[in-house]
């Protein structure tokens, strides 16, 4: 008896020892670096900084201070996955906080936690079933807000279910993206099809990266997938790596660089691990959040 209780309280404060270090480790911010190759011959190199699932709330200023930085960080393009804000009330310090990165060329779309408040939901329960349920009763936020004061000045694009091109380090870029595919709000067939003439690179942009969003656009010749929604797994396994990927994704695919292949077609896929958490689930653990710089380089 005594020592299967020595045996409890010792599970126990290695419980608690590692809650303690996912609460700190939720803060220690990084810049992950990636290559891809994927321009065409002769031309210069491109990058593209990919921010994914902010989740932030005002009071957050070790968060706001790693996104003011990111502007130094001079990237050509700028893809924003989702799942920005955890409150109304952290749009306008959200804005403040990416200041000049909003002027560079760049697009995005949105993820669940763009439309609706968080909600507490058992961790446990989430890692049996491999996947967030959707509220019934979500509370709405002010998604229209949002949107608005992301493409204001001009230079980022809303691609929920939209397709446009521009220009960016001297290529002409297609971006193509989707909306929520976890709440089941994408619509591909809006933005189906082949890439249009002319453009030197194709880019799809997707919060959460079902198969059925992945399949569809490396179906169509995109180069370059990029997403969020996964959190890297957020509470990882050292040595095994992520329990879940909030999808339909294996889960040795819940963060980085991969390549994605249907039917005899290829395209790079690039998750990202994201930069905050759930304000109900506020740690990770051998997870550490990020943004990335991907370098394009000449297939």
């Amino acid at each position: 008896m005594i020592k299967a209780f020595k045996v409890a309280k010792g599970l126990a404060a290695v419980a608690a020892g590692c809650f303690a270090w996912g609460l700190v480790e939720a803060t220690r911010f990084r810049v992950r670096r990636v290559t891809v190759p994927v321009l065409p011959a002769g031309g210069p190199e491109m990058r593209i900084l990919h921010l994914s699932d902010i989740h932030l709330l005002p009071g957050q200023q070790l968060k706001l201070s790693f996104l003011r930085a990111l502007a130094d960080l001079e990237p050509d393009l700028v893809i924003s996955t989702g799942d920005n804000i955890a409150s109304d009330t952290a749009i306008p310090p959200l804005i403040s906080a990416l200041g000049r990165l909003l002027e560079v060329p760049g697009g995005f779309v949105f993820g669940s936690n763009d439309y609706h408040k968080p909600e507490f939901k058992n961790p446990l329960r989430y890692v049996a079933r491999g996947r967030s349920e959707p509220s019934k009763s979500p509370e709405r936020l002010a998604t229209d807000q949002l949107r608005a004061e992301l493409i204001r000045s001009g230079a980022w694009h809303d691609l929920n279910d939209r397709r446009t091109i521009i220009e960016a380090a001297g290529y002409r870029i297609e971006l193509r993206g989707t909306d929520d595919a976890h709440h089941d709000l994408d619509h591909y067939p809006a933005v189906v099809g082949p890439a249009s003439d002319g453009v030197d690179l194709s880019l799809g942009v997707t919060h959460a990266p079902y198969r059925r969003i992945l399949d569809a656009m490396t179906t169509d010749g995109v180069d370059l997938i990029l997403a969020g929604h996964t959190h890297g797994g957020q509470v990882c396994v050292p040595g095994h790596g992520a329990l879940t990927t909030n999808c339909d994704l294996p889960t040795d695919r819940a963060k980085g660089l991969s390549e994605h292949r249907v039917e005899g077609h290829h395209a790079w896929l690039h998750i990202s691990a994201g930069i905050g958490t759930s304000p109900f689930a506020p740690y990770r653990f051998a997870c550490p959040p990020e943004v990335t710089i991907l370098t394009l380089v000449a297939r």
